[in-house]
């Protein structure tokens, strides 16, 4: 007897051994098969869809699940425009506060404010004694008041930025409250680590929004240390939020670099040099189960591209003879780089400019030479990945795909923010921002991913971004980059999943693979917009996540 049976007007598996069909059986959270595989079956459950679609469940290869959860309860900074109102939400969210609070958010963009930053006395005079932490929605850079810069100790003589950071000051000397990059660590040491109860809580209100988007599995980028890390026991959160049924969706954890330690053992267990990095008792890449598991190590190399702060090699357009930064030596990267790898770990490279892509691809190169290609897992090529990939030349895509890496292009960034990093780029690289088919044609596994909560995390806007790249001021960035419906379904499963390591498992709906599937009012491929689709349910195993009906 089957656990469930579903039946739908078209069920899209993206599986060539049968593209499509209109019952599918469920037995111990996985399909056993379609059609006439499933005739004469009794169910304990049915569900029917009529005149509906179903896809596999989306994947998000790249975001930050807690770092949104605990922003989703945070002062609703993004809602704001202009900064009047922004300033009347802290005066509401101080009101609500004790004396010692902190004054948290996520979403800041100088873009809704005319391209100003608050002056810091006015935030002063509101926010008084309180600590404060505003994230721009980039994440690459943080919002704070006097306060807090003299618990960090900014004012002391003998302070330094840390490398890779700054505490932004004017032209007189004067700090303005922007914090950049690595300098955010000052600020979250007063703040983590974070109780695992409220990172669950964070865990679970994210996750519930995820399965409203019909979101089934995702990579969370950085975990347990590092400006990017909210707890050293991040993980045992992830733990607790599942066995509590608080975990809506799959989530593969890549851990920072940060968080790693030196580990040692016998000589041939770490490609004959007796040592590297990662965790007590060997854990490494792919550790865990279908619900909860361990990806690669996160590794930073540079910032952002709004804040000019990636490392790039030809200047940002009106900052001349500034090429961004490496958030650390290239010795001191390649030296935790092939730590972590020769214990086993496949590495995720934040690289954004084209001087850290560079960077990041001769790393990788360095340890598929040193130390072979990454373990298979579950039979299937687990690739090094490159996070971002933004300002890519043709050459830099040739060498990726010689590699066999994936990348992960955020194409929503460009429906929403991408007038602006062509403005930082100029006209002449345009065309080398964020790319999709060129990759794609080359042979680089392209997986989908939305960098949560940097922009949201509505997939369907995304695959459309993906197909027509209209900028937020209507122009067309990357001409011919442009996916079909079908290849920007596929970024968003197939090849997300593919890019994480686990097709065994999800992306495509076949036998003995996760129930993971999302049922659409009406199919992709025919769509005109595939952001007006509309999500009508969410399954993870065989069970209903979200359901629009009630």
């Amino acid at each position: 007897m089957l656990d469930l049976l579903i039946t739908a007007d078209r069920i899209l598996t993206l599986d060539p051994e049968r593209p499509e069909a209109r019952r599918m059986g469920v037995l111990g959270g996985r399909i056993v098969g379609f059609d006439e595989h499933v005739d004469g079956l009794e169910a304990r459950s049915t569900e029917s869809f009529p005149g509906r679609t179903i896809v596999p469940g989306f994947i998000d290869a790249h975001c930050h699940t807690t770092w949104w959860g605990l922003g989703l309860n945070g002062a609703p900074v993004a809602a704001a425009r202009g900064l009047e109102e922004f300033y009347d939400v802290l005066r509401a969210e101080v009101a609500k506060l004790d004396e010692d609070e902190w004054v948290y958010g996520i979403g800041f963009n100088e873009r809704h404010h005319g391209g100003a930053i608050p002056d810091l006395a006015t935030v002063d005079e509101i926010t008084g004694s309180r600590p404060m932490y505003i994230r721009n929605e980039s994440g690459h850079s943080a919002l704070t008041n006097t306060a807090t810069l003299r618990r960090i100790g900014a004012f002391a003589e003998d302070y330094r930025d840390p490398e890779g950071g700054a505490l932004v000051r004017d032209a007189a000397g004067r700090y303005t409250g922007l914090v950049e990059e690595t300098a955010q660590s000052l600020l979250q040491a007063l703040l983590v680590p974070y109780s695992q109860e409220r990172i669950v809580a964070a865990l679970d209100t994210a996750t519930a929004k995820y399965a409203e988007q019909g979101i089934t599995s995702f990579a969370e980028a950085g975990v347990g240390g590092g400006w990017i890390g909210h707890s050293p026991v991040e993980i045992a959160a992830y733990q607790a939020a599942k066995e509590q049924g608080r975990l809506h969706a799959r989530a593969q954890l890549m851990p920072a670099i940060d968080a790693v330690q030196p580990i040692s053992g016998n000589a041939e267990d770490f490609a004959g040099e007796g040592s590297g990095a990662g965790f007590t008792l060997g854990v490494r890449t792919g550790f865990g189960d279908a619900r909860l598991s361990l990806g690669p190590v996160k590794v930073f190399t540079d910032g952002s591209l709004l804040g000019a702060t990636a490392a790039v090699t030809e200047s940002f357009c009106g900052h001349e003879h500034n090429l961004g930064y490496l958030q650390a030596s290239p010795e001191e990267l390649r030296e935790q780089v092939r730590a972590v790898y020769r214990a086993g770990w496949r590495i995720a490279v934040h690289a954004i400019g084209d001087a850290a892509i560079d960077l990041a691809l001769d790393l990788i190169e360095e340890c598929q030479e040193a130390y072979g290609m990454p373990t298979p897992v579950a039979g299937e090529h687990a690739p090094n990945r490159v996070e971002h990939f933004g300002i890519a030349r043709p050459d830099q895509i040739e060498r990726a795909a010689r590699l066999r890496i994936a990348v992960t292009p955020q194409h929503g960034f460009i429906r929403t923010f991408g007038s602006r990093m062509v403005e930082r780029v100029g006209e002449g690289r345009r065309a080398l921002l964020y790319r999709g088919k060129r990759l794609a044609e080359a042979g680089v596994v392209v997986a989908g991913s939305s960098d949560s909560p940097v922009v949201d995390n509505n997939v369907r806007d995304a695959m459309q971004a993906a197909v027509e790249r209209i900028a937020d001021d209507g122009s067309v960035i990357g001409e011919g980059e442009g996916f079909t419906r079908e290849e920007a379904l596929r970024l968003y499963t197939e090849w997300g999943a593919r890019a994480t390591g686990q097709l065994a498992d999800r992306g495509t709906l076949s036998p003995g693979k996760l129930a993971d599937f999302v049922v659409l009012d009406r199919s992709p491929l025919k769509a005109e917009h595939l952001g007006e689709l509309r999500i009508e349910a969410t399954f993870m195993g065989g069970d209903a996540t979200y359901d629009a009906r009630g």
